[in-house]
């Protein structure tokens, strides 16, 4: 067997192999436990955005002062997170206290692979035209004069 064909071989197996891959992505959202409700309301959608994307979402609850002798104020307020995108994810680690800070990660249910599988088969049901053909067409219409005489007209 010829050595350069078998390295051509391997290394097109190895891109096969890291093109099916899939980094994994953490996103982090920052909450404070006395958040007003339309900023929970964004927030969450920051959320809904990220897990549908296929991320990870990393959920921070940051308590200061005498906020930090309240912890379960951060622990409602990530549970009522978790519930809320419940459809969209699930609860990988449960929230902790570390520290000032109390923090939850949500996983998404689709893996990242299969989401981008799912939002391509949504953009088949129509064509896209290339912008070399499209560029191209005006330019080979113009160029040829009519056969009677008259002339062209683009498209209306």
């Amino acid at each position: 067997m010829d050595y350069g064909k078998f390295k051509y071989e391997s290394a097109v197996k190895a891109r096969e192999s890291r093109k099916n891959q899939t980094q994994t992505i953490v996103k982090e959202i920052k909450l404070r436990p006395k958040i007003d409700p339309h900023d929970y309301g964004t927030k969450k959608g920051h959320v809904e955005r990220f897990l549908k994307a296929g991320d990870k979402v990393k959920v921070t609850i940051m308590f200061r002062g005498r906020e930090q002798s309240r912890p379960e104020l951060g622990f409602r307020l990530l549970q009522r997170l978790a519930s809320d995108v419940e459809e969209l994810g699930f609860v990988e680690s449960q929230p902790k206290q570390d520290g000032r800070n109390m923090i939850m990660v949500i996983g998404p249910h689709r893996k990242k692979s299969e989401t981008k599988a799912h939002t391509a088969g949504q953009g088949q049901n129509r064509p896209v035209p290339s912008p070399r053909a499209a560029a191209a067409a005006p330019r080979a219409a113009a160029s040829e004069p009519a056969a009677d005489g008259a002339a062209v007209s683009g498209p209306a």
